[in-house]
């Protein structure tokens, strides 16, 4: 990065576990956030709060400009993917889908974001994963074809 150049991006990622299995389950899912965290705290991002279900996560974080959501979203599937199957956590081949949502925010919304993300287990206690997600992507004026989203089953 040259000198003299300031920036202050943050990004919220979101994306589910293939076929929507809760393979992230209570006793580990602590632990792999915090390996998700340190995926993206090597990527030059400032990894703020990483949280999710048992079947989606969200990673909230300082954009570095010299990474791309892209390549982030990448580095974090694949090596989360990797400890996941070396560690044994599951008892089967764990996977994430294709495909992810990216949204961005001010610093001033930072506090707000942080909250939604940090209290996901209560949120999805009243509201499912699908509207959730589609929501977020209205509310950024994304459009989607539902083909195209991920596989989402009756979560609530």
């Amino acid at each position: 990065m040259k000198p003299g150049t300031y920036t202050q991006m943050y990004v919220m990622l979101v994306f589910a576990v293939k076929n929507r299995k809760a393979l992230l389950a209570d006793p580990f899912r602590a632990r792999i956030f915090e390996y998700i965290g340190g995926i993206n705290t090597n990527l030059k991002n400032k990894s703020i709060l990483v949280n999710g279900t048992a079947n989606h996560i969200h990673v909230l974080y300082g954009m570095h400009p010299d990474v791309s959501v892209s390549d982030t979203v990448y580095h974090i599937k694949r090596g989360s993917s990797l400890y996941l199957n070396q560690s044994g956590f599951c008892h089967c081949h764990f996977s994430w889908q294709d495909g992810y949502g990216a949204f961005t925010y001010s610093r001033s919304q930072l506090d707000d974001v942080y909250q939604y993300v940090k209290n996901q287990e209560q949120h999805h206690l009243e509201i499912s994963f699908k509207k959730e997600y589609v929501d977020l992507l209205a509310e950024n004026d994304i459009a989607y074809e539902e083909k195209y989203l991920f596989e989402f089953f009756d979560d609530l």
